[in-house]
């Protein structure tokens, strides 16, 4: 076990680092952060920002003699660098994860060859394979680019062949996934822990709603039977298990109108969708994070009480910032910003954790503070 006073390195420094910083700093540890922007969130708090491109290899060599063991913030990070610390030094979650999560078409490759249900899907290198991959997803499709979308970035839905052919080449031509489109009963999510034991602790299903492609509202617990709950939690834990993870890995699942439950994408680190549990469970999201990389006990992911959360997006600032005084009045809601020197337009933030007896009306609640937040900057 890396016990407090142990020293933590995370790679990125965006809120995701920022908010596990915060929490490994409470917990009695010193923070380590690598990122190349001098000005990057995470590294405003740390201990030490090594402010140096992700495959600097002395920067990389200083990270591993200044670190007892080291995680991750986001995905998109060079995989040599990752196998490099790996090859020296204690990483989580596992390089071999994420390399599967850069790549949309090694992640669905993954699913299907593990038996786990996910979307009819098919790659596109070329104009040539548009026909198959039709035929293969039927339509509507969507098709997105195999690396670095996010937040609706590098997708189009399709409503014909000649249309995945035009969006096929709006993309630049780069190997993409043509994926079914899903008739939607709602959007969930799983976050789970899992240590180097095996041991699997997932937090409480979340609904989730994306506008945009970007992450919305969550609601939590989510309204959804016990039965899809199972599912759901089941298929999270098999591939966490199929994955040999170590860390927090969050699952993005799609519930078909038929009540199918289906993988869509997996992060392997904190997720958005679990920032509920910083003010709502035990234990949040980030606890779990160290606590895992230290090969510490799980914590405790029982929730107090409904929660939902709403994602705050540089749209709201306008020529201001928004109403906070509004916010910090708010009954049961509790304010987190990420120390982004410039707001810009689908850029995330921030979040609000809206607390109280019931979801319905803390959605209701959540949604009218956002109306009026977008009343005042417009």
């Amino acid at each position: 076990m890396i016990l407090p006073g142990a020293t933590l390195g995370v790679m990125g420094g965006g809120q995701l680092g920022r908010m596990f910083a915060l929490e490994a700093l409470r917990m009695g540890y010193r923070v380590v952060v690598f990122d190349p922007d001098k000005n990057s969130p995470a590294g405003q708090i740390a201990h030490q920002h090594l402010c140096a491109a992700y495959d600097d290899r002395s920067a990389l060599d200083e990270m591993l003699q200044a670190c007892d063991a080291i995680t991750i913030e986001f995905e998109n990070l060079p995989i040599d660098s990752l196998v490099y610390l790996e090859s020296k030094g204690q990483l989580s979650p596992p390089s071999s994860a994420v390399r599967i999560a850069q790549d949309r078409l090694l992640e669905k490759n993954f699913f299907r060859d593990h038996g786990l249900a996910t979307p009819r899907f098919h790659i596109i290198e070329s104009d040539a394979d548009v026909t198959a991959a039709v035929a293969e997803t039927g339509l509507p499709a969507i098709i997105k680019t195999a690396r670095f979308g996010y937040d609706g970035k590098g997708q189009a839905v399709c409503e014909s062949e000649e249309a995945v052919r035009e969006a096929f080449a709006a993309l630049g031509g780069v190997t993409c996934i043509l994926e079914q489109r899903i008739a939607l009963k709602t959007e969930i999510s799983v976050v789970l822990a899992r240590s180097a034991a095996g041991v699997v602790t997932p937090f409480p299903l979340a609904e989730n709603t994306h506008t945009n492609g970007i992450l919305d509202v969550t609601v939590v617990p989510a309204a959804v039977d016990e039965t899809l709950r199972n599912t759901a939690l089941d298929l999270a834990t098999r591939l966490a298990d199929a994955l040999a993870y170590v860390g927090v890995l969050a699952v993005e699942l799609f519930v078909s109108e038929q009540g199918e439950v289906l993988l869509n994408e997996i992060a392997p680190r904190p997720h958005n969708s679990g920032h509920f549990t910083q003010d709502a469970t035990i234990t949040s999201q980030f606890g779990q994070q160290v606590r895992m990389m230290c090969d510490l006990p799980a914590g405790s992911p029982d929730l107090r009480c409904p929660v939902v959360m709403l994602n705050l997006l540089g749209d709201l600032w306008g020529d201001s910032q928004p109403d906070w005084a509004a916010v910090l009045a708010e009954p049961g809601a509790s304010l987190h910003l990420y120390g982004k020197a410039e707001a810009r337009a689908g850029r995330k933030m921030g979040h609000i954790n809206f607390l109280g007896a019931d979801t319905a009306a803390l959605k209701a609640a959540a949604l009218a503070f956002k109306s009026r937040l977008d009343r005042r900057k417009s």
